[in-house]
């Protein structure tokens, strides 16, 4: 199922999407989950398919406004150069950094994203706004400490994500989360394609476009760090609960690490298309 959080008439809502382009507004419908948040956290979502039978169809597609798929997780956690390829392109473009034992991370804010259609904006202190295609994993059930064999035991399910990344924040310091956290420059969308629909390591392949023009062509298979271990070791440190979201790396095309860089600016439209999960379209315009 694909299950999104989404306004429609001036009501934030729910619902899941049935056929090509339908929406049921599955937050109408059962009024005791407020949120899809809610709904992962109850475990109700793996009822998805049952949920929506019987069901009215109450909106298109194209007559919603979509919301990030959840809108205030409590944590989103990046993994950094988790590609070979891209952990290649960032030596070819003169940055030395060793491949770690343990899978570098760091934390972005929810206000940090924006949805899928709406625009990721480019700040004004900025002139290198780029591009960061991801698969993004949303945790469906709470735990800590969680073995690698039982980690997708814990996935609710999969989206897209565009890192929108402002180089020259994250490259102040050596820590890089000023640079990710810009508000409304991470696309999370368009919705969550729940993990029944995506075997376990499943190789998936993740394509960037700016303008309609390929600039990144990967897949999921070429992860330094598996799902699994990504899960694993961020619920070593704490606890992951339900609405958290793993964002897992990018793979190589990321425009600082051309010659001569590219970047994203207002007026381009950035698109990420994960097979089996969707694609995540997103206007770039500048701050007001």
């Amino acid at each position: 199922m694909k299950l999104l959080s989404y306004s429609y008439l001036g009501r934030e809502t729910w619902g899941a999407v049935v056929g090509t382009d339908d929406v049921v507004d599955l937050g109408k419908a059962m009024p005791q989950y407020a949120t899809l948040l809610d709904y992962i956290a109850a475990d109700a979502y793996l009822n998805a398919a049952k949920d929506v039978q019987g069901k009215p169809v109450s909106a298109k597609l194209a007559d919603i406004t979509f919301l990030p798929v959840i809108t205030q997780s409590e944590k989103i956690i990046c993994a950094v150069r988790n590609y070979m390829d891209h952990h290649k392109e960032v030596l070819a473009a003169g940055m030395h950094r060793e491949l770690s034992e343990q899978p570098p991370i760091f934390l972005r804010v929810w206000r940090s994203q924006v949805a899928h259609g709406q625009p990721m904006i480019c700040p004004r202190v900025s002139g290198s706004f780029d591009w960061e295609g991801e698969l993004a994993v949303i945790i469906g059930k709470a735990g800590r400490d969680i073995p690698e064999d039982k980690a997708f035991e814990h996935v609710a399910g999969y989206s897209c994500y565009n890192d929108g990344s402002i180089r020259e924040w994250q490259f102040h310091a050596k820590q890089i989360a000023s640079g990710k956290n810009f508000e409304a420059t991470g696309g999370f969308g368009p919705w969550m394609v729940t993990a029944d629909e995506i075997r376990p390591n499943q190789e998936l392949k993740l394509v960037v476009r700016l303008n309609g023009e390929v600039m990144q062509s990967g897949h999921t298979g070429d992860m330094i760090f598996s799902i699994a271990k990504l899960i694993n070791y961020a619920s070593t440190i704490f606890t992951l609960v339900p609405g958290d979201v793993i964002i897992t790396g990018t793979p190589a095309g990321v425009g600082w690490s051309r010659k001569p860089p590219r970047f994203m600016k207002p007026g381009d439209v950035c698109e990420v298309e994960i097979e089996g999960v969707g694609t995540l379209v997103n206007p770039i315009v500048a701050q007001d």
